[in-house]
This record gives structure tokens, C-alpha cells and sequence, in this order.
């Protein structure tokens, strides 16, 4: 028996959005990641990419389980002496909850240039989508939505 290898030319890519309100942000993001890479495919290849693209709305109905909000923060480091930015969850979550999903489904792909392909597929709203014309299907993650 071969094992299949999937070419770039043949995969066939599908639009998905995602509605996140309710949903835990790490899950969503596991979901998001996991779509993106293909790996809900029977045709995964870990080479080539063979994901689709995702569309997530509702971004700022994300939800931190536990103290998260209060003992997560974000940071950014400038480079220089003493240039740590933090920044906790809590604010991160009210002005740019779409930033933040967007780190963790980041974190969870591959950091090599195929990974940064894969996150240019995933966009992210904070309310309703303006992405029609691609035609996208409903994606349901676990039973809360």
C-alpha cells in the first residue's frame, strides 16, 4: 500500500467561518489551527498546504475560562533596555480580542514559511463578515454553536 502525498496544484481549498461567541479562546484557536493546516483532511501532507480558509466572527464574544482575564498578560519587547510592554488579558480581550486570536492561532502552526502562508488564510472579525462572494460553509466546533 503507498502512502498518498497531496500536490499543491490538486488540493482543493474550501472557505469555513466560524462563529466564536461563547467559545474559549485556546479552543477556538486549536480549531482554527487545525483546519488551517489540513489536518481535518483525509488528504493531510504535512509539506504541502493543504488547508483551507477560515473565516471567524464575533471575535470579541471570545471567553477566558479561570483568572485569565487577570493573571494572563501579553507582552511585546521593543529591543532596548527595559523595553517590556505588558499587557493584561483583560484590556487585550475589550480592544483587540481579533489580535489575540490571532497570536494563539499563530503559536499553534508551524514556524516556518509554510506556517506564515497558513495564517494569511485566516481572517478575523470582531462582528459580522463582509466575505459573501467566497461562499463560505458553517463550521461547528463541539456543540456550542
Amino acid at each position: 500500500m503507498n502512502t498518498y502525498m497531496a500536490k499543491p496544484a490538486t488540493v482543493e481549498k474550501k472557505w469555513y467561518v466560524i462563529d466564536a461567541s461563547g467559545l474559549a479562546l485556546g479552543r477556538c484557536a486549536a480549531e482554527v489551527a487545525k483546519i488551517l493546516r489540513g489536518k481535518n483532511k483525509t488528504t493531510f501532507t504535512p509539506h504541502v498546504d493543504c488547508g483551507d480558509y477560515v473565516i471567524v466572527i464575533n471575535s470579541d464574544k471570545l471567553v477566558l475560562t479561570g483568572k485569565k482575564l487577570e493573571q494572563k498578560y501579553f507582552k511585546r519587547y521593543s529591543g532596548y533596555t527595559s523595553g517590556l510592554k505588558l499587557t493584561q488579558y483583560s484590556k487585550m480581550m475589550e480592544e483587540k480580542s481579533d489580535v489575540a486570536l490571532m497570536r494563539a492561532v499563530k503559536g499553534m502552526l508551524p514556524k516556518n514559511a509554510l506556517g506564515r502562508t497558513m495564517l494569511t488564510h485566516c481572517h478575523i472579525f470582531k462582528g459580522d463578515h463582509n466575505m459573501q462572494a467566497q461562499q463560505p460553509v458553517e463550521y461547528k466546533i463541539g456543540g456550542k454553536n
